[in-house]
């Protein structure tokens, strides 16, 4: 999702579902479910394999974005990904062990192969925890903040479906960036 702002005014230019796996390759949708029940090295080769063909197909969606937005005369200036609020995942073979780790781990699988996309394309990346999200956009926005929120949540009226709650998140984060390259903060 790319958004801009300007004068108050919040406008999604592009929003699209990306795919970071291939079709059809065994665990690559639930790498983490598939590989609890490899052998830890199986599992460690696996998890890698699926890594960097992910990262290779975020590169290459978020490359496709950028070179429409900018072909569009977007300025891209930064990215948001939102983080997970828990605490860092303990190593392999006690996520592998454990079915909530294992739901977490792939949720940091895949934030990583799109953070370290916008990285290898020169997109500063911003990451925010979920759930801190409401109070950096009181802080990015201030008084605003309430207003922004409400331009978000009803965008999807223009839009039109899906707008979910994680398409609304993303949206705020990306906003924030923005406040905070104007802001200079």
């Amino acid at each position: 999702m790319a958004v801009s702002s300007s004068d108050g005014a919040v406008e999604v230019i592009e929003r699209r579902r990306v795919a970071v796996t291939i079709p059809g390759t065994p665990g690559a949708n639930q790498p983490y479910h598939f590989a609890e029940n490899l052998k830890l090295g199986e599992a460690e080769t696996f998890l890698g394999k699926c890594f960097t063909a992910s990262k290779r197909l975020a590169v290459a969606a978020v490359g496709d974005v950028l070179g429409e937005l900018r072909g569009r005369q977007y300025r891209v200036v930064g990215s948001a990904i939102l983080l997970a609020s828990g605490r860092p995942l303990p190593p392999l073979s006690q996520i592998l062990a454990s079915h909530a780790l294992i739901h977490a781990a792939e949720g940091e699988f895949f934030r990583e192969a799109f953070s370290k996309a916008c990285a290898d394309l020169d997109v500063a990346v911003t990451g925010f925890r979920e759930r801190d999200l409401d109070e950096c956009v009181q802080t990015a926005f201030g008084k605003a903040a309430a207003r922004m929120r409400q331009q978000i949540s009803t965008l999807g009226r223009s839009l039109g479906p899906p707008w979910t709650t994680d398409q609304k998140t993303a949206a705020l984060a990306a906003l924030i960036v923005l406040a905070q390259l104007k802001g200079g903060t």
